[in-house]
């Protein structure tokens, strides 16, 4: 016997999504951070999971100067979800392009 219309159809449970790969989170992570400071975020220099997702360091051009050695880049923490989207960022510290410290602020 064929359901009749009025039987609830049986509901589909979807499949969640794959997780990106972490070249995808990457490059996400470089717009999301370049869009929320308005500065050239130059690449990426970490990437690792993390609990619920993961966390991405991106340098930025903070301020240019001449030479360009002397540019004041900083150090932005992305946490990314799972399917990419931007949970948390911050700025981890600032130093300048040709310095051999990474401590110096």
């Amino acid at each position: 016997m064929a359901p009749s219309s009025t039987e609830p159809r049986q509901r589909r449970e979807k499949a969640p999504p794959e997780p990106l790969p972490a070249a995808s989170i990457a490059r996400l992570a470089i717009d999301e951070v370049g869009e929320l400071t308005g500065k050239e975020a130059m690449g990426v220099v970490s990437v690792e999971p993390a609990e619920d997702g993961w966390l991405v360091g991106v340098e930025v051009v903070e301020e240019r100067r001449i030479p360009s050695s002397a540019d004041m880049l900083g150090l932005y923490l992305a946490e990314l979800g799972d399917d990419g989207e931007l949970l948390a960022c911050h700025r981890d510290r600032r130093y300048l392009r040709g310095s051999t410290d990474p401590k110096v602020n």
